[in-house]
């Protein structure tokens, strides 16, 4: 055969060559198996075809605007605030007819107050007792009398 001949032949064949190959290296990419793409690693299979299959689902499901409801701001910043619930609970406390002692209530001021020493009330100043003697004036007259009588 003449070398003409043998180029004839691959050029013919070679446009057959490169749209084969292509497909099939298309093919291969877009067929992986969902083991192909995990690791070889022992530890952390599990979550690696738990991580596949939420990436698979999660293409296949596309959201629609059908069911979407349009919100209004204000009512979603309205719904988000906190709710003043003073009244609710003034008229709960008010309307107990149980009343706490005294001693409870100044514990609990008292567990609430903070800790750092700026935020210790001033502790009102005890005053020392006067000292009252058991003894009369009349009494101690009459014993140091006695007493100082002898020497």
């Amino acid at each position: 055969m003449s070398v003409s001949v043998v180029r004839r032949g691959l050029e013919l064949l070679s446009n057959d060559l490169k749209v084969g190959g292509k497909s099939q290296k298309k093919t291969k990419n877009c067929q992986k198996t969902m083991m192909d793409q995990i690791s070889s690693n022992k530890q952390g299979v599990r979550k690696q075809i738990r991580q596949l299959q939420a990436h698979s689902q999660a293409r296949k499901s596309k959201t629609t605007v059908k069911d979407k409801h349009v919100k209004n701001a204000l009512e979603e910043y309205r719904k988000k605030q906190k709710k003043n619930q003073l009244d609710a609970n003034l008229k709960y406390f008010l309307g107990t007819s149980y009343r706490t002692q005294e001693k409870y209530t100044k514990k609990i001021l008292q567990q609430n107050i903070g800790r750092l020493s700026r935020q210790q009330p001033e502790q009102p100043e005890k005053k020392p007792a006067q000292h009252t003697s058991v003894f009369t004036e009349e009494e101690f007259q009459k014993f140091q009398e006695e007493y100082f009588s002898n020497l």
